[in-house]
């Protein structure tokens, strides 16, 4: 009996094991957050914020937020609108997208439950009309004010009120008052919805196929090799998030000046040649552009790459077809998924979208017991192009989850590390 139950166990560690493989983006065990969490939270009182704008990450960090805010005020936050086109100024020009139709909202309240807590519309008694709360903005309304506002909140007669309104800002520009690992804990809350990962399986496929019939070439001396679908799904690619788009050199060129720094821009020629300086990489190796299409005016980014590292976008790839067919932000939710599912990963470590696959990454590499990645081939390995590391590549990159604010992952650093820092006493929930 007992060798049978030593058998029985292996013969289960091994198809975990070849199916986690096969579906890494797959978890099979909830993060045990609901341990450290609090009792209940009141699903009779509600929270409304206004419609969630900008990029991918940034609405997702506006979401933790709200989400945060919810939690604060011990309420149930009601399901907010995204924004699937990409508008900084013209409000009215954003189309909303509901919530349900880029996460999965069932699944988003089974893993924070306990935590955070989100609600529809239809839940509503409407017996009392909502009560208004008017953020405040510019210098003088501060990070203390803000906290002040929301305590106030929860003590007078406001919270006698179904729903609390917020009105006047998108909740990406409201103060932050939450460590790292708060957020960490809504981010491993969230999932695209199955349409987005089969979408974005299906662009991981075509990667992984280039890569394999480049290595049958150079391995085989030209002759194709015979390879089966296991064997191309083990095939390593590169992922380079390639900021190099008009509204991003704009942007981060008017920061250099104003935060005298010389760390945020990077042109292509410095991307390729810090990318080629990834020691060690086995060669010849696809390197996926990450790059938002719409805003690119450099139709060069193929070009200049050094021998053996083989550059797609999605037109050479053959997958423009899959992304044209959506809106900007669903594009760039399959662009997350491929970037954060990469082997080696590079981006910029003042972008958002960046910061955010790499904070994904850094909880991958939590869940297998790796907290350090200098000099260490973990397999999950992030770069930052645009600070320069080891033998002229760059900088090794790890998210830093012992920050008492999103600061650094909302507007970027120059100070990054390839080991994780953490306050154990906000993590245990995680380890």
């Amino acid at each position: 009996m007992v060798w049978k139950c030593i058998i029985l166990a292996f013969i289960l560690l091994v198809l975990r094991t070849v199916i986690l493989d096969a579906f890494p983006g797959i978890y099979w065990t909830a993060p045990s957050t609901t341990l450290a969490f609090q009792a209940s939270l009141r699903k009779d009182k509600y929270l409304e914020v206004p419609q969630i704008a900008w990029g991918l990450n940034n609405q997702k960090i506006a979401f933790a937020r709200a989400c945060l805010t919810a939690r604060l005020l011990n309420r149930t936050l009601l399901m907010p609108s995204l924004s699937t086109s990409l508008s900084y100024k013209e409000v009215e020009l954003l189309q909303p997208i509901a919530f349900d139709k880029i996460f999965q909202f069932e699944r988003f309240n089974s893993i924070c439950n306990g935590f955070v807590q989100l609600g529809r519309y239809s839940d509503l008694l409407n017996q009392t009309k909502p009560f208004e709360l008017q953020k405040g903005s510019g210098r003088k309304w501060t990070k203390e004010r803000d906290l002040y506002q929301l305590e106030q909140c929860k003590e007078d007669s406001s919270d006698k009120f179904e729903v609390i309104r917020i009105v006047g800002k998108n909740p990406f520009l409201w103060h932050d008052h939450w460590p790292v690992t708060d957020y960490a804990k809504i981010f491993e809350c969230l999932s695209f919805v199955e349409e987005i990962e089969e979408e974005a399986a299906r662009v991981i496929s075509k990667i992984r196929e280039a890569g394999a019939e480049a290595r049958s070439k150079t391995f085989a001396h030209g002759r194709k090799l015979v390879t089966s679908g296991s064997s191309i799904q083990s095939v390593p690619y590169i992922a380079v998030h390639m900021r190099v788009e008009k509204d991003w050199m704009i942007h981060c060129k008017k920061l250099e000046r104003r935060l005298n720094i010389n760390q945020m821009c990077s042109s292509k020629a410095e991307i390729t040649e810090r990318v080629a300086n990834i020691h060690p990489l086995q060669k010849p190796i696809v390197v996926y552009l990450a790059v938002a299409d719409s805003l690119l005016e450099d139709n060069s980014i193929l070009s200049g790459w050094q021998q053996g590292l083989l550059p797609f976008d999605k037109k050479k790839l053959g997958v423009w077809d899959i992304y044209k067919k959506y809106p900007y932000l669903i594009q760039s939710a399959i662009d997350y998924e491929v970037c954060l599912r990469a082997d080696v990963f590079v981006g910029n470590s003042f972008s958002t979208f960046s910061s955010l696959v790499v904070l994904g990454r850094t909880l991958k590499l939590m869940k297998i017991g790796v907290t350090r990645s200098c000099g260490v081939e973990t397999g999950l390995a992030s770069y930052a192009y645009n600070i320069i590391g080891k033998h002229s590549g760059p900088q090794s990159w790890i998210t830093d989850l012992s920050a008492s604010s999103l600061h650094s992952i909302s507007y970027g650093t120059n100070n990054i590390s390839c080991e994780v820092k953490l306050l154990q006493s906000n993590w245990q929930w995680r380890i």
